[in-house]
Parts: structure tokens; sequence; C-alpha cells
């Protein structure tokens, strides 16, 4: 029950990052540098003090992956992040999470996985599900900003997760440690080179960004990793939706954000189509191992 506990509390704090962001003035990739440095320094320090060893600093190859991984994800935090501020934390968030869709349709090229007939329907629903959320907008002015920003996301968030998965010999609270310390190199090269060190924080900032930094993203990443090597891959494929439905819950209690009734059928669509691919895989990958 502890490790369902710990799976299910990382995907709260992680649906949850949009309305602490709402709360700072700060712009998006500002918000992800700070985000980056306290919870890499957070996880750093956790993974020391519980007698880690920086094991992966040997294996150049996956640590180069992981390298690439980070990369990706301060990417998709900067657009995210973007996305919120432009579009709303409801629509970024579905945006974002056709992030997985966009890791089915690249694994062929990237992972020499075989694409098949439900990969393929599935991806035309999740399409349909994002035209039916956006298509008001992209018809009315066409492809904002924002839309394009979330949309980016999604991109960057199938790029972390195909090179994490290249990186098969770093796991757990290290590959943890690793790709959010890459992160933060990347979007600290991004900030420095754009404004210099020096990033406008002001005092009634402070709570959030440190609650952002610390409890978001290093307490939920290390709940995250220390979850789900002990739970079976199916419940965390599944489970994993909590996140964005719980994004859209939140933004509608806190922020008072409403998606209308063809938008929250796009919703369905998106989520619902992800989820039951995920289903699928899981209970074929359960059966080919029986």
């Amino acid at each position: 029950m502890g490790a369902y506990l710990k799976y299910i509390s990382a995907l709260m704090l992680f649906g949850s990052n949009g309305v602490v962001a709402s709360h700072i003035s700060l712009s998006s990739y500002e918000i992800v540098f700070l985000r980056t440095l306290i919870g890499s320094a957070f996880l750093a320090a956790l993974f020391f003090l519980s007698g880690g060893r920086p094991r992966g600093i040997k294996n150049r190859r996956d640590l180069l992956f992981l390298a690439i991984s980070g990369i990706a994800m301060g990417a998709n935090w900067m657009f995210l992040y973007e996305a919120y501020v432009r579009v709303g934390v409801s629509i970024a968030t579905l945006a974002n999470y056709c992030g997985p869709v966009v890791v089915m349709a690249l694994s062929p090229l990237l992972l020499h996985e075989r694409l098949t007939f439900l990969s393929a329907a599935v991806f035309f629903v999740v399409l349909a599900g994002m035209f039916l959320v956006n298509g008001g907008a992209l018809l009315a002015g066409g492809l904002s900003w924002g839309l394009a920003c979330g949309l980016l996301s999604a991109v960057m968030y199938a790029f972390m997760v195909i090179f994490n998965k290249m990186a098969e010999g770093i796991t757990g609270l290290e590959n943890a440690v690793f790709q959010l310390f890459f992160s933060f190199l990347a979007v600290a090269v991004f900030v420095f080179a754009k404004q210099g060190p020096y990033v406008p924080l002001t005092a009634p900032e402070l709570v959030p960004v440190v609650f952002l930094g610390i409890v978001n993203t290093g307490v939920g990443c290390y709940l995250y990793f220390s979850s789900i090597q002990r739970l079976p891959a199916g419940v965390v494929a599944v489970c994993g939706y909590l996140e964005p439905l719980s994004a859209l819950m939140f933004s509608a209690i806190f922020l008072h954000e409403r998606l209308t009734a063809v938008q929250l059928l796009g919703a369905f669509l998106i989520i619902g189509g992800a989820a039951f691919y995920s289903v699928v895989c899981g209970y074929r990958k359960r059966t080919e191992n029986s």
C-alpha cells in the first residue's frame, strides 16, 4: 500500500504544478530555472544522505541519453509553463498529455518498435480530441503561440521519455538526480545567455517558488521514482492519467477555469484513448510473459 500512496501522491503533486505556478509572476524559463535548481539540489542531497553513490558516471552511453532526456525535460517544462500563462492550465495540460501518443508515433523510428493498427487508431483518436479541445481557437485565430507551446511541450515530453528509456543502465533515484541535474544545466545556460544570472524574485513569490522546487519537484520526483519500481507496469500506466485529471480538477477549483461540453469530450478522447492504449499494452505484455 505504501508504494500506491507514494505514486498517487506524486501524481497529485505534479497535477498541482499549474496552480502553484499561477502565484509566481516570473517568466516561464525563470520559474523552470528556479524549480530545477531547488529540485535537483534537494534530490542530490537526498541521494547522498541515503548512502547513494553516482555509479552512472562510468556509463557514458547511458549518461549521454540521460543528458538528452534532461535537456528535453527542461524544454518541456519551459514550453508548458508558457502555455499555462497563455492558454490556461486546463488546455495546456491536455496539449502536453499528447506526449505519450507522440512517444508511440516516434517509437518505430527511435526505439525500433512496431507500429500496430491499435497504435495508429489511438493516435487519430487523440488527434481528434485535440481538435475538439482547441478547434474553436484554431478556426477563430489560427495556431496561437500558447497552443504551439503546449504542443511543443508534448514533443519535448516524448523525447524525454524515449531517451530516458534508452538509458537502461541508470535507474531509480540516481536516474532522477542525473535527469534533473542535466535539466537544470540546460535551463541555466538558456537563462544566463538571455539575461544573465539575475532572477527578479520578490518576497511574496519566495514561498510558492520554494514549494514548487522542494515539494512539487524534489519530493514529487522522489515519490514517483521510488514507487514505480515496486508497482506493476499496468498500474503505473493507468494511474498515471490521474495527473492530467487532477490538473483539470485543481484548475477548475482554484483558478475557476472551465471547459465547454465539446472540450470535455475532447479531454475524454485524449485521456481515455491514451489510457485505453496503456491498458491494452499492459495486458499484452503480461500475456506474453505468462
